[in-house]
C-alpha cells in the first residue's frame, strides 16, 4: 500500500512538473542505466540527485557542453548549496548574450522536488525553470525562449533502473524583447536551439548526471 501511495504521488508531481505542450517545440530526452543489483541502484540514484541540484557543476559533469551554469539567489547573487523556489541560474552559452542578462541568459527555478526514498520502489528529484528576467537588473526576460517556455529536469529510481531526463515544452524564439538587437540575438538563438543546439547540450547533461565513473 506504502508503495502505491508512493507511486501516485510521482505520478502528481510529475504531470506538475511537465507542463502540457501548447504550442512551439517539445523536447523529450531520457538516459537510463541499469545496476546489478537494488542497493547499487540507490547508490546511482544518490550520485545523480546530487549532481542534479549541484546546478553550478553541470557543465564540468557533461563532456562536451558548451553551456556555463551558474545558480544564484533571487536577487542573482551567487549561491552554494540546495536550489530553492525564486532561485535563479544564470547561463552563459557561445556567442552574443542578451543584454537584457548583461550578456547572459537567465532562468527562475519554479519548482524543486525531493524525494529520496531509499525504502521504496522508487525514487525521484525534480528541477523545473522557466525564462526570466536579470534579476538584478530586471529590464523583461533575458532568454532565447520566450516566458511560456519550460524546462524540467528529473532523476528517478525505479528499482534497479535509474533514469536522467530533460523535458522542454512550449519552446519558442522570445521576439519581444525591448530592443531590436535582442530580438535579433533571440530569434537566431532561438531557432538554432528549436533546430537541435539545446537538444545536444541536454543530452550531454543527461549522461553526465548518470556518470557512473569511479563508483
Amino acid at each position: 500500500m506504502a508503495d502505491f501511495l508512493h507511486l501516485i504521488c510521482m505520478v502528481i508531481e510529475n504531470s506538475q512538473a511537465i507542463p502540457p505542450q501548447e504550442e512551439g517545440k517539445q523536447v523529450d530526452i531520457v538516459e537510463t542505466i541499469k545496476a546489478s543489483n537494488n542497493e547499487e541502484a540507490k547508490l546511482f540514484f544518490r550520485q545523480a540527485r546530487q549532481r542534479l541540484f549541484d546546478i553550478s557543476t553541470w557543465s564540468q559533469i557533461s563532456e562536451g557542453i558548451s553551456a556555463l551554469f551558474l545558480l544564484t539567489d533571487q536577487h542573482g547573487k551567487e549561491k552554494q548549496g540546495m536550489p530553492a523556489r525564486g532561485d535563479h541560474i544564470r547561463i552563459d552559452i557561445p556567442g552574443p548574450g542578451a543584454s537584457a542578462g548583461e550578456g547572459y541568459d537567465w532562468v527562475s527555478v519554479e519548482m524543486i522536488v525531493d524525494n529520496p526514498a531509499p525504502d521504496s520502489n522508487t525514487e525521484w528529484a525534480i528541477v523545473k525553470v522557466r525564462p526570466s528576467e536579470d534579476p538584478a537588473i530586471k529590464e523583461g526576460v533575458a532568454h532565447f525562449f520566450d516566458e511560456d517556455a519550460t524546462s524540467s529536469f528529473i532523476v528517478k529510481r525505479e528499482d534497479d533502473l535509474i533514469s536522467a531526463e530533460v523535458h522542454g515544452r512550449n519552446e519558442k524564439p522570445n521576439t519581444s524583447a525591448e530592443n531590436l538587437p535582442d530580438k535579433i540575438r533571440n530569434a537566431v538563438v532561438g531557432i538554432g536551439a528549436v533546430a537541435g543546439f539545446a537538444k545536444i547540450q541536454w543530452q550531454k547533461l543527461v549522461k553526465g548526471l548518470l556518470n557512473t565513473r569511479g563508483v
